[in-house]
């Protein structure tokens, strides 16, 4: 399989399912905010964190495969072969925010980001996996989508916050509490 097909040297792409659209298409900047998120994923991935974030963000990096295929599909041509994002997707993010949440002390403030590079990259990626949420809100706004994609995203994003705090609590790296001005 070569790299580089040159089918979209004229500025389109095919969908699963063989439909040619645009590359500004929202579908396309939908799936495609979804793998810049993955790919910060595996920046987290790549500091000094404990194994087992490493290996949850493997999973999450997994499921985000999962999100970027649905996403990359014409809704009207269905494809049968697509993995498929299912509820305890969701409910995996959730037992792990709750498990990190009470190992912190209790949130009193808003946090600024910063700390260290791998507190800096979740933040980093918690603002990407924000962004591709709000895309593929609007993708549904005018085509079909996935519920489960939406509520996967948006507890993503709480996830990589937690997981910001998680990390600084155990490099014991004081948060950067935003202290507004009275």
């Amino acid at each position: 399989m070569k790299i580089y097909t040159k089918t979209g040297d004229k500025g389109f792409t095919g969908l699963i399912g063989g439909t040619r659209v645009t590359k500004a298409h929202i579908r396309i900047e939908s799936y495609g905010t979804v793998d810049e998120l993955n790919a910060y994923l595996g920046l987290i991935a790549d500091q000094d964190i404990a194994s087992q974030h490493k290996q949850f963000i493997k999973t999450i990096q997994d499921t985000l495969f999962t999100v970027g295929a649905s996403l990359a599909a014409d809704p009207d041509k269905p494809y049968p072969m697509l993995p498929d994002l299912t509820d305890s997707d969701v409910l995996i993010l959730e037992e792990k925010i709750d498990e990190m949440d009470k190992q912190l002390p209790a949130l009193k403030h808003f946090i600024l980001p910063g700390g260290s590079n791998a507190i800096s990259f979740c933040h980093v990626a918690r603002c990407i996996c924000r962004r591709a949420e709000r895309i593929v809100v609007r993708l549904s706004e005018e085509s079909l989508v996935d519920e489960l994609v939406i509520v996967y995203l948006n507890r993503l994003s709480d996830y990589l916050f937690v997981l910001a705090r998680k990390i600084g609590n155990e490099h014991e790296i004081a948060e950067n509490k935003w202290l507004p001005k009275t």
